[in-house]
């Protein structure tokens, strides 16, 4: 059995059975990776893969075993590497970030433009995703951090901590009705068309909470993962935008923010990496510079807790900044 083997399989499994696109991702042939997962399974003596004539058409149960603990095994060799590294030179490397729309647009810039300018050989890569594939990438090892509000059940195989609690506005055309509104309700909001974020995505779920709440069923007429989609929306007359506070910027003098915090449950952001992962000191870094009250102690303290609740007890008390 070979490192290289469990890398293709591992490969194949995360580029849908498709072995050519795995050839490509990796600058390799087809042929050859094709030749070495037959190998492997003929050393093992079952098949990983379930074929129809040439193809891959599924894992078999036998296969998703042993991709576990192949997957187990390539984050520990990253590890090692990531370790060398530390000690090779503990100013250069790689870091991947894996977030949603509005994070990376909105809260993260000022903090990657500090971390450049303090870590210039440290490449930085950032993916945006759903929840869903913002748990699974930082899972997988395709990025070190998740940053999400959202569906906290997804990444039970991360170590999440608070980074700030926000909360939402409403967006208007100028001279809309609800400006003239001393005091905002729900009610008053449910008389309108809304626009607002998809299921899952930026605190989409304390919204629904709160009209369910009131027994209220809001007219939620567009849905966008995109903050600047929403308000593009708004601005055609669709209705009126509810986002996260910290979307809204001086490109929309033409729109009329509204408080709603008195209306919606605050939100909290975290950010998160997979368990038994080695921090690299630029990464305790980055953390740092998001979330000053995450310190390295803190931080490896989180690493080590034993369970989810362990984590919150952690955590709890912790004066969170509002964004």
């Amino acid at each position: 059995m070979k490192l290289q083997q469990l890398r293709y399989i591992w490969e194949v499994a995360h580029h849908d059975l498709n072995v050519s696109a795995t050839a490509q991702s990796l600058f390799t042939s087809q042929p050859g990776i094709s030749k070495q997962i037959r190998l492997l399974e003929d050393e093992l003596g079952v098949e990983i893969f379930a074929r129809s004539g040439k193809h891959l058409t599924r894992v078999t149960p036998a296969g998703e075993a042993i991709l576990k603990t192949a997957g187990e095994i390539l984050r520990k060799v990253e590890n090692i590497k990531q370790v060398a590294q530390e000690f090779s030179n503990d100013q250069k490397g790689s870091l991947s970030i894996a977030t949603t729309h509005t994070q990376a647009r909105y809260a993260l810039p000022p903090v990657i433009k500090s971390f450049i300018s303090r870590y210039p050989e440290v490449s930085l890569h950032m993916h945006q995703g759903t929840p869903m594939q913002i748990s699974e990438m930082a899972a997988d090892g395709t990025a070190d951090f998740a940053i999400a509000t959202e569906a906290l059940e997804l990444f039970s195989d991360l170590v999440m901590m608070p980074v700030y609690r926000w909360n939402r506005c409403l967006l208007v055309p100028r001279n809309h009705p609800l400006c003239q509104t001393s005091k905002l309700t729900l009610e008053d909001v449910a008389q309108y068309p809304i626009v607002t974020y998809v299921f899952g995505f930026t605190g989409r779920s304390k919204l629904d909470e709160a009209f369910l709440e009131k027994g209220l069923s809001p007219k939620v007429v567009f849905t966008a993962a995109d903050a600047d989609v929403i308000k593009t929306y708004v601005r055609l007359g669709l209705g009126i935008g509810i986002v996260a506070d910290m979307a809204v910027d001086e490109e929309d003098e033409d729109l009329v923010a509204l408080d709603a915090s008195s209306l919606f449950e605050s939100s909290v952001t975290r950010i998160g990496f997979r368990k038994g992962i080695f921090l690299r000191g630029f990464m305790y870094e980055f953390i740092q510079q998001f979330a000053p009250h995450l310190t390295r102690e803190l931080v490896d303290q989180a690493a080590h807790a034993s369970s989810r609740a362990e984590l919150e007890e952690l955590f709890a008390g912790l004066e969170l900044p509002v964004y």
